[in-house]
């Protein structure tokens, strides 16, 4: 039900507000006019930075796997240009605490610490066992504590620097991964309140089926009924998609799992849409047709959905105060709704007209990998574009930020996704920029990824 298209759609919007706000994960700079204790404690701070990487590099499992150095917090030291400088610098010249790095690695590897980390391979265990090992054990190591009181310039509050330093790059290292966490638990959530449409889309006639069927209830039980009132036409009432849908047992469990219901929700808005129904052209065509089966039945539904429903004003605000997520979906979600009462009326292999929220778990993980992969590689994106604009004597300058995201995105999909066509990866993504930026969005798109995706071709780095 969720397929391809609205996962692009959704991926390209989430990375539009996480990249516009990414906090990125920075060590502490080189304090502004250094007084001769702020250098002491920013040198012996990149020092504790080298110390724990060389620390766990010491610490080797069976095979050859360093548990402690494959963290995501190591991983993000290395990448620092400052630290890549320190370590080359090592490399000739002698590591201040290098003669403590093997006692110190025997006595994490003993730790409580450590065998916690061993048996527990959750991220948020990954992401604190670096601050664990620093502050209980590192920073009050007395052999350690032994050789930084006597370097040059030491003092106490030259050490309590460092320690405030450390202290704020652990923060900006679990600000910069909540902010992927949440942002792939929104995408989480956007994909189950398209789902949730959906139902509530097909469930919508059958409640307005009971509503019109509780009102002729009512006017056969009025004091002095008339003739209409006692002999009702029955036929919208009895429609047979409705009966169908209502029994639909993929459609009972999860209108009963999730507690949906117009009715209760807003009754006001379910008697609108009806009344809006029943003045309706196509509705007054239907209750005048001399006979009825269920491919008419199933036809006056889509004609309502497409002509009625989906230009009701006040259900589309509706719909737009319940989610904020429904307002780019209903295009796409409409169209699985019209494709449903198809595979009803036609009949479908296993008899589940209800369509499964993802064809596939290759469709299931295709929105995760595409966002995860282009916030990992964002900058490698970025830099072929950059130097695509440059080659072409574009304007680099005007480029609209959500046409540098949507070109990532697709570029992501290029490289990561080998079974997807590269035309049809990049039509897909050319008609994002068409309905989300600007006029002139489309054809600069276009000319990007086929800039680029040339490159890639002769760069070997993709297949298609």
């Amino acid at each position: 039900m969720i397929n391809r298209v609205l996962i692009r759609i959704k991926v390209v919007q989430l990375l539009y507000s996480f990249l516009l706000t990414d906090n990125r994960f920075m060590l502490e700079s080189q304090p502004l006019a250094p007084t001769k204790e702020k250098r002491f404690a920013y040198n012996l701070y990149l020092d504790m930075l080298i110390l724990m990487i060389r620390i766990s590099q010491r610490i080797e499992k069976r095979g050859g796997y360093l548990p402690l150095h494959d963290t995501r917090f190591i991983k993000k030291i290395l990448a620092d240009e400052k630290i890549k400088s320190l370590q080359m610098r090592f490399r000739q010249d002698q590591f201040p605490f290098e003669r403590l790095v093997d006692s110190l690695a025997e006595e994490v590897k003993e730790s409580g610490i450590y065998k916690n980390f061993q048996k527990n391979t959750s991220e948020a265990e990954d992401d604190q066992v670096w601050e664990r090992i620093f502050n209980l054990i590192i920073y009050v190591n007395p052999a350690l504590n032994a050789a930084i009181s006597k370097r040059e310039n030491f003092t106490i509050r030259g050490v309590e620097r460092m320690k405030e330093m450390m202290s704020d790059t652990f923060k900006n290292f679990y600000a910069s991964r909540d902010n992927i966490s949440d942002a792939v638990n929104t995408l989480s959530v956007s994909m189950g309140k398209a789902r949730e449409l959906y139902f509530r889309l097909l469930l919508l006639p059958v409640e307005l089926v009971n509503l019109r069927r509780d009102q002729l209830e009512e006017n056969r039980n009025k004091y002095v009924p008339t003739d209409e009132d006692l002999n009702p036409n029955m036929r919208f009432v009895e429609n047979q998609l409705v009966a169908a849908i209502s029994e639909d047992p993929d459609m009972i469990e999860y209108v009963e799992e999730n507690r949906l219901s117009w009715m209760a929700e807003d009754r006001q808005l379910l008697e609108s849409i009806l009344s809006t129904v029943m003045d309706s052209e196509v509705y007054r065509d239907y209750m005048r047709f001399p006979a009825t089966d269920f491919q008419t039945d199933c036809d006056f539904w889509r004609d309502i959905f497409k002509y009625v429903i989906l230009n009701d004003e006040n259900f589309l605000e509706a719909l737009e105060t319940k989610s904020v997520f429904w307002n780019d979906d209903l295009d796409i979600i409409s169209t699985f709704v019209l494709k449903t009462i198809r595979r009803f009326e036609e009949g479908c292999p296993g008899n589940r007209p209800v369509l499964p929220m993802y064809k596939d778990e290759e469709d299931a993980q295709f929105g995760v990998k595409l966002f995860s992969d282009v916030v990992k590689n964002k900058d490698v994106y970025r830099r072929y574009i950059d130097d695509s604009v440059v080659s072409e004597k574009w304007d680099s300058e005007r480029l609209a930020f959500m046409d540098v995201v949507i070109t990532m995105t697709a570029l992501s999909e290029i490289v990561n996704f080998p079974k997807i066509p590269l035309v049809v990866s990049i039509n897909e993504y050319i008609e994002i920029a068409k309905s989300y930026s600007t006029s002139k969005s489309g054809a600069f798109v276009n000319g990007l990824l086929y800039s680029i995706s040339n490159k890639l071709r002769e760069e070997n780095k993709i297949r298609k």
